[in-house]
């Protein structure tokens, strides 16, 4: 509080002071942003570089197109359910070696039709399996 001596009113200015405060509030924003990274442990970790190697296919490999509606395909031919697409996989995972299968989604296509085909893929006992992707355009 403060009075106003000189003046003629003897009016109490009943006015908090916020300047201390927000002086406050701010050297301990700064100390804890300081200080909050040091606390939290982490591990250190060598993490792999990313690499995106251009494979040629070969001719067993096999690929499995999901379009934007979720239409699954086996080397160009539709399926028409999981469980012929279940049936497809298991008669190519008794193959020794095992094909590759490569899954090609439609870039509008939903993510839980892609995880249903790579859930099959995964039932019916396949483990080679790879996502294929257009090449970045380099040319500007």
């Amino acid at each position: 509080m403060s009075v106003n001596v000189g003046g003629e009113s003897d009016e109490v200015l009943s006015e908090i002071n916020t300047t201390p405060l927000v002086d406050i509030m701010l050297v301990m924003l700064i100390i804890f942003l300081i200080t909050i990274p040091v606390v939290i442990p982490s591990v250190a970790v060598n993490m792999p570089e990313p690499r995106n190697i251009a494979v040629a296919p070969k001719a067993e490999d096999i690929v499995v197109s999901v379009t934007a509606d979720g239409t699954a395909y086996w080397n160009g031919g539709r399926v028409q359910d999981r469980a012929k697409l279940l049936e497809l996989v298991v008669a190519q995972a008794v193959k020794v070696p095992q094909p590759e299968i490569h899954i090609k989604g439609d870039k509008q296509a939903r993510y839980r039709d892609i995880a249903r085909v790579l859930y099959v893929i995964q039932q019916g006992g396949l483990v080679h399996v790879g996502f294929l992707t257009e090449p970045k355009n380099n040319a500007g």
